[in-house]
């Protein structure tokens, strides 16, 4: 009996849900519009459908995901980034598979705006860092061509790379990274500059930053003082990048290479300093200014001198009591404009460096105290044949080739340096005839001049020594040997009062190789020995005929 009942009333209760109304489900979408930003992204709607339906759209830029469907479902939108300034609109429509429903609904995605978008607005910098460490980089969002302009006077410390701007994406900012150089800061005062990004086009700008690049003020070195020497030597050792370093828990007069005054007003301060084997790019850094009170200064030995194409920079030149000053084997191709101001020069070397031509500020109306020049071994490359070699830059001089009137006349300056009593030439790529020097406005050899002079011995001017121009008239030593000097030695050489005394079949006249001609180089008078030479100067050879016996 119970299991009857209990089977009546589950028939019951079906009957009674049968005749339930059924809930419909009706074609919709919940959107009626949908806004987006210029960037693009996704969005979502919803489908209310009993049957099968179907998303479409005829805008590329817009996609429907799942585009096709069978009852209700959520769907994404995805958008995509504008290429254009305005706003762009485009629609979607849903249709429903089992009748001729349709709803649309219209998609708006805002353009985008001029803008120049910097990823940092200021960046700060040291006063100092090594080379090749001195630069930042600004990531700029710009859709939108642009000169980066340097405020006044920021250009002495403050340069920029600028890549092309690729704006083949129409109004989508792209992204530029523009690499910023700096100077090391001398001065014991901050540095700063505003750096305006400007639109090559005349447009209304929504987004438009400017940089703000600020630099360290320097540590201030104290002027003229033992304390401020000492400072300088230890800059310039670190911006040259000097492989060894002072002891500075000594006193600085007994660091090594460097000479002090021992009494006057200098007392304590550098007299002296050498720098040695370093390595750096750059022009001779600017603490060496502060090196006030030094008669000499040593820069020697740049790693890789011979691939440098460097120039003396601005600061040594400010150092006008110098006396003496060897800037060697630095990789120099130039000397800075103001060098003339160094008028107290009386030694110069500027050998094993990488001069094409002998710099024309080197004459003796810009250093009337110079009385040694050394200009050896500037070579780059040791080239045997110049004509059958296609390297250029190759140093030495050799664009001064005495075949040309440019380098004969740069060759004539040096020789017409009379104050000169050392010239070292030797070692580079001069090539060409070594003139005669007539009708350059030289006096002439006289007797009177040289009777008593270095006991020539002689009674009267010989033949062979008149109207010989007086070049070079107190050198003690001169060397242009292994050079590519051709033709004849000319007559002031051969019969110069002081040619034995500059050791001539060493240091004169031997020279090597060929020209850029293919001419094989060397004098071709070359004498074999010195016996003619004797005959005049009878009193420089020994010969006990020419001493009175007691």
């Amino acid at each position: 009996m119970k299991k009857n009942l209990i089977i009546y009333l589950i028939a019951a209760f079906a009957a009674a849900v049968s005749c339930a109304p059924v809930s419909e489900v009706n074609f919709d979408v919940d959107q009626n519009s949908i806004r987006i930003g210029a960037a693009g992204g996704e969005k979502t709607f919803k489908v209310s459908s009993p049957g099968s339906w179907v998303a479409m759209t005829e805008s590329p830029w817009i996609t429907v995901s799942p585009a096709n469907g069978n009852g209700s479902q959520e769907c994404t939108l995805m958008i995509d980034s504008t290429l254009v300034f305005g706003e762009r609109k485009g629609v979607v429509r849903i249709q429903s598979l089992d009748s001729d429903d349709k709803k649309d609904f219209e998609i708006v995605q805002d353009g985008f705006a001029y803008q120049i978008a910097l990823k940092e607005t200021e960046m700060k910098v040291d006063d100092y860092a090594g080379f090749g460490e001195r630069q930042f980089d600004v990531k700029v969002n710009a859709n939108v061509d642009f000169d980066v302009v340097l405020p006044d006077g920021a250009s002495s410390w403050l340069s920029f790379k600028k890549p092309e701007l690729n704006l083949d994406r129409g109004a989508r900012p792209r992204e530029a990274v523009i690499r910023f150089e700096w100077k090391v800061n001398s001065r014991d005062i901050e540095r700063v500059a505003e750096v305006v990004f400007q639109p090559k086009e005349d447009v209304q700008m929504a987004i438009h930053d400017g940089l703000k690049v600020v630099q360290k003020a320097a540590l201030p070195i104290p002027v003229n003082t033992p304390a401020g020497d000492s400072l300088a030597l230890l800059a310039v050792g670190r911006s040259l990048g000097m492989f060894t370093e002072w002891e500075t828990s000594e006193r600085m007069e007994h660091w090594n290479n460097v000479k002090v005054w021992k009494d006057g007003p200098n007392k304590g301060r550098v007299k002296y300093v050498q720098f040695f084997m370093f390595k750096t790019l750059e022009a001779i850094p600017f603490e060496i200014q502060y090196l006030t009170a030094a008669e000499e200064i040593v820069i020697y030995s740049n790693a890789n001198h011979f691939l440098r194409n460097l120039d003396t920079g601005e600061y040594i030149t400010k150092l006008t009591d110098l006396k003496r000053l060897t800037i060697g084997a630095y990789g120099l191709t130039s000397l800075h404009p103001d060098f003339v101001n160094l008028k107290n020069l009386e030694y110069l070397d500027l050998g094993s460096n990488c001069f094409e031509t002998i710099p024309d500020i080197l004459t003796p109306e810009n250093f009337p105290n110079l009385h040694t020049l050394v200009l050896s071994a500037n070579q780059r490359h040791t080239i045997y044949d110049l004509s059958n070699d296609i390297r250029e830059n190759i140093g030495g001089f050799v664009g001064d080739n005495l075949a040309t009137p440019e380098g004969m006349a740069s060759f004539k300056r040096i020789l017409k340096w009379n104050n000169l009593d050392t010239l070292r030439l030797s070692v580079n790529y001069l090539q060409g005839e070594l003139p005669d020097m007539e009708g350059e406005g030289l006096p002439t050899w006289t007797f009177e001049e040289l009777k008593d002079s270095l006991a020539t011995g002689l009674t009267a001017l010989p033949e062979a020594l008149q109207n010989v121009p007086k070049v070079l008239p107190d050198t003690k030593f001169f060397a242009i040997n292994f050079n590519r000097f051709t033709g004849a030695a000319p007559q002031w050489l051969l019969m110069h009062p002081n040619l034995d005394i500059w050791a001539p079949f060493s240091l004169v006249f031997p020279q090597e190789g060929k020209t850029k001609d293919g001419q094989n180089a060397g004098f071709y008078n070359e004498p074999v020995s010195l016996d003619y030479y004797y005959e005049i100067y009878q009193n420089k050879k020994y010969n006990p005929s020419n001493f009175v016996q007691e």
